[in-house]
């Protein structure tokens, strides 16, 4: 299993360079980035696009029909299309997602950047986004951007990760340690 995941971040790696390469050669990083986060945020949306990108039933021609149809309805930009489609011709769609981690990874490492991963229970107004955004700041003390993602399951608070450190001061979790600690004290 490790090998597998290792020759699929080989291969989206080798990919996301290429597409990074050529969108800074064409001075458009910042269009193809925010089109490769509005194709992720689709293929967290979308069961059936998930499985378009991921099962084996379907013929590249299957699969490029419909990811052009979607990536043209998407508004997807020219370079970006052009990438996609020749990811779809080469059948290497499955890895599509890890290509595109790999890309806006890269690209803001080149930047100097920290992603922040951030899940709230419900969506951030922009100024809790801007007092998010200025905490980490001081807190790392470089650049940061915010990944943002909602899951109401939380209940309350926020789950904040950067790098390998995680925050969780989300109500579910602190509710599952007084539940833990209220089994220990009967």
């Amino acid at each position: 299993m490790a090998g597998d995941n290792t020759s699929l971040s080989d291969l989206a790696g080798r990919y996301a360079s290429a597409l990074l390469d050529l969108a800074d050669d064409r001075k458009a990083l910042d269009e193809v980035a925010a089109d490769l986060k509005a194709l992720r945020a689709l293929i967290d949306e979308s069961a059936d696009l998930r499985r378009l990108l991921t099962s084996p039933i379907y013929s590249r021609a299957q699969q490029s029909k419909a990811i052009a149809a979607i990536l043209e309805k998407a508004g997807i930009g020219e370079l970006t299309k052009r990438f996609v489609l020749v990811v779809a011709d080469n059948h290497r769609l499955f890895a599509l997602p890890a290509m595109i981690e790999g890309y806006l990874a890269e690209l803001a490492r080149r930047r100097g950047e920290i992603t922040a991963e951030v899940t709230s229970a419900r969506s951030l107004s922009d100024g809790q986004q801007a007092a998010l955004l200025d905490a980490l700041r001081a807190t790392v003390g470089s650049k940061v951007q915010l990944d943002l993602q909602v899951d109401p399951a939380l209940i309350g608070g926020l789950v904040v990760k950067v790098g390998s450190r995680m925050i969780d001061s989300s109500l579910r979790s602190k509710l599952q340690r007084l539940q833990l600690a209220m089994k220990g004290v009967g």
